[in-house]
């Protein structure tokens, strides 16, 4: 019985905590708005990164693991399996591997060149929204800084108006409701940049990793003839 008020209480502190945050949002003024806005890309960016810079989708172990021994597989003449994996390129490893595999025969440096253009278009996909990202971590805190001095210049027009400059406790607490911009436009940013500095290393892991697998695959397919499907 003792935990009923409890319970009982738990939708009204809920609706208290909700109250309060709107009020929160409320004061912060119109600046607000696209604090917002950028709240909700940023996390959407994040989101997605998260989904598509996945291991699975770019350099499966399994695969890497066959692609690192290519040259046995074409000796042992079990390489047509892992040549139609590479076609169905469901992978950026596979896409890549299978450009590889399709110049076999020719000079190194074709066969170089040849996956290079394709690797920029694939650095291309793993680096979308990084840019976005980028402009909300610009944007956030500039918003906040407009959005508190915005206030700061409206509470003293208005405190000059009125003539009374002696009320410590109002500028007090006008100044602290100016800050709400700055305060949320820190609390977008934080994150992001961990999040950025986060994507940018596992983007230039996976890409030297891809620089590694491939170089050793083009060394192989420059001193061997296409196989015949």
């Amino acid at each position: 019985m003792t935990h009923l008020p409890t319970l009982a209480q738990s939708p009204v502190s809920t609706q208290s905590a909700l109250q309060t945050v709107w009020e929160y949002f409320h004061a912060g003024g119109m600046f607000m708005y696209p604090l917002l806005l950028c709240l909700v890309v940023g996390f959407t960016i994040i989101v997605f990164k998260f989904l598509s810079l996945r291991r699975a989708i770019i350099i499966p172990p399994a695969l890497a693991a066959q692609v690192d021994r290519f040259e046995e597989c074409v000796e042992a003449g079990t390489v047509e399996p892992l040549l139609e994996e590479f076609e169905r390129g469901k992978t950026a490893l596979a896409r890549l591997a299978a450009v590889a595999v399709r110049n076999r025969g020719k000079s190194q440096t074709d066969i170089s060149d040849a996956v290079q253009t394709t690797a920029r278009h694939e650095l291309l996909h793993l680096s979308t929204g990084m840019t976005e990202l980028d402009v909300v971590i610009v944007v956030s805190p500039l918003l906040g800084l407009l959005g508190t001095a915005s206030g700061l210049a409206f509470l003293f027009q208005e405190m000059g108006k009125a003539g009374d400059m002696s009320d410590a406790q109002r500028i007090a607490q006008g100044i602290a409701v100016a800050l709400n911009t700055t305060i949320f436009g820190l609390a977008i940013t934080v994150p992001c940049v961990i999040a950025q500095s986060f994507f940018n290393r596992k983007i230039e892991s996976f890409t030297t990793e891809l620089e590694m697998l491939l170089s050793k695959l083009v060394h192989v397919c420059q001193k061997a003839r296409s196989p015949k499907h």
